[in-house]
Formats: C-alpha cells, structure tokens, sequence
C-alpha cells in the first residue's frame, strides 16, 4: 500500500520467522493488544516488561486467544539504565530482531527522579527507549540481513506533543520547575524528536533498518490513572478510569496506529494515527507531526542530549 489513506487492518501480512519485542505489554493496555495482533499474525513475541507476573499474565492471555503463539519473557525495567543494558544483553541471545516496538510509557507522574539521576517521565519515556535501541541496533541490522527486508523501529508517542512549550534540549540530570503534564507533553514530543533523527542517521548509514511512529488517539488505558495515582482502580483512582474509558476509544482501537506503523508499506519516517476528527479515534492512517517535532536542529540536539545522558554514541 502506499500509505497515503486509511489503512484496511486486517489480516495483517504473515510474519512467521520474524521476532517483534514489544515493550509496556500489561493486559488490556496497548502494548498488549499491539503483542496479541502480532502473535496471531504468526510473529515471535518478546514480551518486555517490568514485572514476572504481568508479563506472565500477558503470556497467559495472548495464548488463550492464539493457542501456541510464539512468546517470550523480558524483564525491563526503562526508567533504569542498568535494567536496559541487562535486558538488551538478554535479548541478544534470542537471535536476529525484526521489529521493535517502543511502546511503554509513564503519563503525569507526580516529581521523581530515577537512579540514573533523571525525571522519570523522560527516562521512561525517551531515554530508556533510546538507550534500548541503540544496544538493539546490531539484532535489528542482523534481523535484516537474514529476510532482505528491512527492519523496523515504532515508537509511540501521543497528541500530547502538539502541546509542548519546548523540547527537552537540556541537560536532564539538571533540575528544573516541574509541570508533570508539559513534562510528559515533551517525552512524548522527544519521541517524535528521536524517531526522525534514528530515521537520517539509518538512512545516512546505510543500515537496513526503517524508524517510524505512531500515536493511539484518546484510548481507554490505565495509563493516567496509573500515573496519577499509582494504580488503576481503588477510589478516584476508579473513577478517573472509568471517566476515561466512557468516552475513549478501546485500548485494542488504539493499538492499530502502531500495528500500521509496525507492518504497513511504508517509508522510514511516517507517523501514523486515527483518521477520525482530531485524530481522537478512527481508522488508522498517516498523519502529521506538529511543528517542533519536525525541527531538525531540536532532533539533532536531543539526540547529542540523549547519548551523553544514556553514554552510548550510536548508531
């Protein structure tokens, strides 16, 4: 297909021999319904998560709809870089990768900083992320080298970019005024950020690899209830989640941007979400990024941001 209008979902190709790791895949959110979609279509799924028993509860799930899906465990941890390296290390073993979806995430976290010395919403969000792929690279490349069709990176970012007052072009071990919400709006534009400058370098270097991005639109997660207040139900911690899921898309709506993204013909580069108005909910199809996504001295800039802060210098 050529991208250029909505995207007809279903089936997706056949992706028998390919190996897709999928971050943030906790049952009903959208990392899982994008895990489950890419099992059926026949794909070896890494399943990569913080906890044994969710990513358990994943695995359990996923094979009651696909009996005998092809699955794997992870644990990663992306608000640290110690769990990234160890599990990149793990995911060596696995063999040649194929795709790898970006997908986990954090949404208006009250103010903390990680280990590494980091606001947490940008490590989880972009600086895990970005350390993982680079150490992922060379599976990626080898994935590719195997099939003679390139490889892909997807990862997920959120309408929330468009509402950045900046990008985060500082230095992130240095503490600023905290606004969880602008905070998460510039982790979600650093995703745009990083994914059109992985794109230039990619193609610049010649690797057989495509970066590409997607946002859900507004689907029913847990995601802001989880940030909020640390759990997804429990009194206001309920009633924000059902709030939302009243009048949201299901989270299985939401995953289909990054499955066009993760599966589609289309070129390194593309954004996808849904077509319906606002890009709120719909079918899913390319859409544009906002103005300071498309920057190209902020995508060079974090991206020498990112590598000193993560000390990996890729690709």
């Amino acid at each position: 297909m050529s991208g250029a209008g909505p995207w007809t979902r279903s089936p997706l190709p056949d992706l028998a021999g390919r190996t897709a790791l999928v971050t943030g895949p906790s049952v009903g959110g959208i990392g899982f319904h994008t895990a489950l979609e890419l099992a059926r279509a026949g794909a070896r799924v890494v399943l990569a998560g913080r906890t044994t028993a969710k990513l358990d509860d994943a695995a359990h799930v996923i094979r009651h709809e696909v009996p005998g899906a092809q699955l794997e465990r992870l644990e990663l941890d992306l608000a640290s870089l110690e769990s990234v390296r160890h599990a990149a290390e793990h995911a060596g073993t696995l063999g040649p990768l194929h795709l790898l979806v970006n997908n986990a995430g954090v949404m208006g976290t009250p103010l903390r900083r990680t280990r590494d010395g980091f606001e947490l919403q940008l490590a989880t969000n972009h600086l895990g992320p970005f350390l993982l792929t680079g150490l992922l690279l060379p599976r990626l490349v080898a994935g590719a080298e195997a099939t003679g069709i390139d490889s892909r990176v997807v990862t997920v970012s959120s309408l929330f970019h468009r509402t950045a007052r900046s990008a985060p072009l500082g230095d992130p071990r240095v503490p600023g005024r905290y606004q969880k919400w602008n905070a998460y709006a510039q982790s979600k534009l650093a995703n745009l950020l990083f994914t059109f400058e992985l794109e230039r370098r990619l193609r610049e270097s010649g690797a057989p690899v495509r970066a590409t991005a997607a946002h859900p639109g507004f689907a029913g997660t847990h995601l802001a209830a989880n940030g909020q207040y640390g759990r997804a139900s429990g009194g206001v911690a309920s009633v924000l989640d059902g709030a939302i899921r009243a009048v949201s898309q299901s989270p299985a709506a939401g995953a289909w941007p990054t499955l066009m993204a993760a599966t589609a013909d289309l070129p390194g580069g593309t954004f996808c979400g849904p077509g319906g108005l606002g890009e709120l909910s719909g079918v899913a199809q390319v859409v544009t990024a906002g103005s300071r996504a498309q920057d190209p001295v902020a995508q060079r800039a974090l991206w020498e941001v990112s590598e000193r802060a993560v000390g990996l210098r890729w690709p």
